[in-house]
């Protein structure tokens, strides 16, 4: 059955939001009523604007004015996947500051997965999901060939299953430890089996903040060019910002802009995921911590500021499952997706269950009025489910 699916969001987004209804407390404030007029003019609200809205604007106007944009874009439509997070190795030569994760190489904890390892972690999940969501630690004697040997014998066994892994450090870190160049690394990868890229790792795109939470890590122009590099070789990635931890709401601003800016030369980002610090099992005790109001804040403005990256996730791994369905309502249009098993999030706090199904994300979503609409890795294949009847019904893509 057809549906009118505006996907891209580029083509009439504007227009849509000029012919809705508004409410009062939008119009009647002057900072988000500027804000809707230069969407509508310009497509795009300016930074100073963008850090009045993080500022000095109620959250909940300020959630209804991200909802009407989304809208705009998706209409009731929310987006997830069936995948599973599998991290290769927690063993890792840096020891960023928020990371519980990490263990060094002699931990009693550490582990390593060989590629034979990493097929025999998805051959249970293999009937029912179509992504591969893969980052880990930086080992210290890992090389570019046992990445290359590992999604190759991913493809040969789930040819059908789409692999999207490594942030920008680890892409780094292994054309240092292979001495070779990140695009050759890029280009070896993606003969390999390599499809896409998460976006993890980005934390604030302000040097003097990375210097403090992440020091050894890229630097944030090296961040941003190894996703150039990877959009420049038809490499689609997410894009991340770790946020709670000692940044400045100026350092947010940064931060989206940056993105921004590189999204307009390459549009290669298809999803900005905002996650706060989770602060329970780390080493970061002058962090100033997210509240519950602030995660749906960062979410709004995102979705208002970032106008030219397609979707926001709620990222219900880092965020639980109740603010994530709150999150679907000011500004985010994807939940991510079932995960099956994840360590990363959970080693410093998280429990967000990991055995829920594409049913159990149906009835999330539906649950805050919204369509569950289940999507293939880089947006280009999409399908409607739903909780009480799980068949699926195909959607055109609209451009």
């Amino acid at each position: 059955m057809p549906v009118d699916l505006p996907l891209g969001g580029y083509d009439n987004w504007q227009s849509r939001l000029a012919s809705t209804p508004i409410s009062d407390n939008i119009l009647s404030n002057p900072i988000l009523n500027s804000a809707l007029s230069q969407l509508i003019n310009s497509g795009r609200i300016t930074k100073e604007t963008g850090f009045s809205l993080f500022d000095s604007t109620p959250l909940f106007s300020l959630m209804n004015l991200a909802n009407i944009v989304k809208e705009a874009r998706y209409g009731k439509l929310v987006f997830f996947n069936e995948n599973l997070h599998i991290n290769p190795t927690n063993i890792c030569v840096l020891a960023c500051r928020f990371c519980a994760f990490r263990k060094g190489v002699r931990n009693s904890d550490a582990y390593e997965l060989s590629a034979d390892d990493f097929v025999n972690r998805i051959e249970p999940f293999s009937p029912r999901i179509d992504e591969i969501h893969s980052v880990g630690g930086l080992h210290p004697t890992w090389r570019i060939e046992h990445y290359e040997q590992l999604y190759a014998n991913t493809k040969e066994k789930f040819p059908n299953i789409h692999i999207k892994s490594l942030s920008a450090v680890e892409i780094k870190h292994l054309a240092i430890r292979s001495n070779i160049s990140v695009s050759q690394v890029l280009q070896r990868l993606s003969a390999s089996g390599l499809d896409s890229i998460p976006g993890g790792g980005a934390e604030i795109l302000v040097d003097s903040i990375r210097d403090r939470l992440c020091r050894g890590k890229e630097s944030s122009q090296e961040y941003l060019d190894i996703h150039k590099q990877a959009h420049l070789l038809n490499i689609p990635t997410n894009c991340t910002m770790l946020f709670g931890t000692i940044e400045t709401i100026h350092d947010r601003i940064t931060h989206l802009t940056k993105l921004r800016d590189l999204q307009d030369v390459t549009g290669g980002f298809q999803c900005f995921v905002p996650y706060p610090f989770l602060a329970d099992n780390s080493r970061l005790p002058e962090a100033k911590l997210s509240t519950g109001n602030d995660i749906l804040r960062v979410i709004a403005v995102s979705r208002l500021m970032l106008d030219n990256i397609p979707h926001i996730k709620a990222y219900r791994m880092n965020i639980g499952d109740n603010l994530g369905q709150i999150a679907l309502l000011g500004g985010a249009d994807d939940i991510d997706g079932t995960v099956g098993h994840e360590e990363i999030m959970h080693s410093a706090g998280s429990n967000t269950s990991l055995s829920s199904s594409s049913q159990d994300l149906c009835k999330l979503i539906e649950q805050v009025d919204c369509i569950p609409v289940k999507r293939n890795s880089i947006y280009s294949k999409f399908e409607i489910s739903k909780y009480s009847t799980p068949e699926l019904i195909d959607l055109p893509l609209l451009v």
